[in-house]
């Protein structure tokens, strides 16, 4: 199929026509797919992102400035969407799993801990943290020792706050797996 140049279209829509707005979808569909299908990697996801991209399109096509190429702009909508849409996936994937942590295997060290005193309590946690990589035991000390923010801890680290929490994530879950090992060799050494 030939297309005309994206002008026409738009100047097009802009008078009223409505219609010519579907050019531009024909014309840039498997572009702005392609884009969205490589930030997330999910068919669904990128076909959805596909259609808020050309509809927040539509909905903006009269303040488009024409000081870039339409499809320019068009494409960086369709990026943004798709790395917005990629965040909501992460951090309801993060909510589910911090909800896994405190539910389960809280729940399974906790009773063991706090049959500890308070001096053994701390002597466990220090003894797993120096077992830590130095990068994991200082992401503790700042967020648990030292209370500082996620949001703290990544301008310190260079992390993006999301990559921070993921670290943080793993690093707990791998300190209470350490501490359960931890309590079953104390149990059977007596």
């Amino acid at each position: 199929m030939t297309f005309r140049e994206d002008e026409f279209y738009i100047d097009q829509v802009v008078r009223g026509d409505n219609n010519a707005f579907a050019g531009l979808v024909d014309k840039h569909k498997e572009m702005v797919f392609t884009i969205a299908v490589k930030i997330l990697r999910n068919r669904e996801n990128a076909e959805e992102v596909a259609q808020d991209t050309f509809m927040k399109a539509f909905n903006a096509l009269g303040s488009f400035k024409r000081e870039a190429k339409f499809s320019t702009w068009l494409y960086r909508i369709a990026y943004n969407a798709a790395i917005s849409k990629g965040r909501k996936k992460r951090h309801e994937f993060l909510a589910i799993d911090e909800e896994m942590i405190d539910n389960y295997t809280t729940d399974v060290v906790s009773r063991s801990v706090n049959e500890l005193d308070k001096d053994e309590q701390i002597e466990a946690i220090n003894i797993l943290m120096e077992k830590l990589p130095a990068e994991e035991n200082l992401l503790l000390t700042l967020f648990y020792k030292k209370g500082k923010s996620v949001e703290d801890i990544s301008g310190v680290t260079g992390y993006s706050q999301s990559n921070v929490k993921v670290k943080l994530y793993r690093i707990r879950k791998r300190m209470y797996a350490g501490l359960e090992r931890y309590l079953n060799d104390k149990d059977r050494n007596g």
